[in-house]
């Protein structure tokens, strides 16, 4: 798909981040999106921002629903055939995506599941809720976001990360076995998995606010910049996060996004994202036997990557 210019793009998770920045980059080459997010106040201030570089007649549309539940993602679709007045899109965008639940052994279930409810089953939900329209389409590229920890399945030694690693493995692994079945099944349709490195997103606020807590997770990381954790507001904590994780990103949610869409025109069904996530790919394949040792982590900061996640 080499041009959007006229195309109907649906994204999940629209409302910050990457998600946002998709959107903007498509409405501004004239390409109608409908996003979904659990926050509608991110969503409006994202359609606000679309509008302004929109051309002409871009329809820009939102819809509150969580990924993770098939009913809510149902009557999203249903929401893109009546007011966009369709029977078919041509992109789909499944980026929603929260951290958390990171020790399946030592940790809270409720976060765990969570975290796998969204950033696997929402990825699923999209592509099931909106598989009939991109069939009726004459092109259609359904695009799932991975993460580096979809091949490199932790944090660090000592820092669990299970319940994102294991969603995000099960995220590429689904849309590889995806590219087959759509070849057998539905040609006209393509398939690509994104695998983004450190990007400047507001995940770690974001994700604590959906699970309701501070996860181990975060405390690590506020820790690692040498602040009491315990000294801290929870929306400090929030602030903090957000601004550690985004302002230190070596890779902005927009470049991320133009990234994404050259993927995409270029027909890549594997699209790495940042240099980071490229040289951590490429380690990983080179050793995957020591891949969980000190010694992996530190070749990693020793070439200026992986400091801060």
């Amino acid at each position: 798909m080499k041009d959007f210019a006229g195309k109907i793009a649906v994204i999940t998770g629209g409302g910050t981040g990457m998600g946002r920045e998709l959107a903007r980059a498509l409405t501004a080459e004239g390409c109608s999106v409908f996003m979904c997010d659990v926050s509608e106040a991110n969503m409006a201030e994202t359609a606000r921002l679309c509008r302004d570089g929109a051309p002409q007649g871009t329809k820009i549309g939102t819809f509150r629903a969580d990924v993770a539940i098939e009913q809510e993602m149902n009557a999203w679709a249903e929401a893109v055939r009546r007011e966009f007045d369709t029977d078919k899109i041509h992109l789909l965008f499944n980026n929603a995506g929260i951290g958390g639940g990171g020790s399946f052994v030592a940790g809270d279930r409720a976060a765990w599941e969570r975290t796998f409810g969204i950033c696997f089953y929402g990825v699923i939900n999209g592509v099931r809720a909106f598989l009939p329209l991109l069939k009726n389409a004459d092109e259609g590229h359904i695009v799932n976001t991975s993460s580096v920890n979809g091949f490199w399945a932790t944090l660090g030694p000592g820092r669990p990360h299970t319940a994102y690693s294991a969603a995000k493995f099960a995220v590429k692994g689904f849309t590889e076995a995806l590219i087959v079945d759509l070849a057998m099944h539905a040609p006209h349709i393509h398939c690509s998995v994104v695998m983004p490195g450190h990007i400047g997103t507001e995940i770690a606020g974001n994700s604590m606010l959906i699970q309701g807590g501070v996860s181990d997770e975060l405390v690590f990381a506020i820790e690692a910049q040498g602040i009491d954790p315990k000294a801290l507001s929870e929306a400090q904590m929030i602030e903090l996060a957000n601004a550690g994780f985004r302002d230190t990103a070596p890779t902005s949610a927009a470049e991320a996004a133009a990234i994404i869409l050259a993927g995409v025109r270029a027909g890549r069904w594997r699209i790495l994202v940042g240099k980071d996530a490229e040289f951590l790919d490429q380690c990983v394949r080179d050793d995957p036997e020591n891949a969980y040792t000190p010694g992996f982590i530190d070749r990693l900061h020793q070439a200026g990557h992986m400091g801060l996640v």
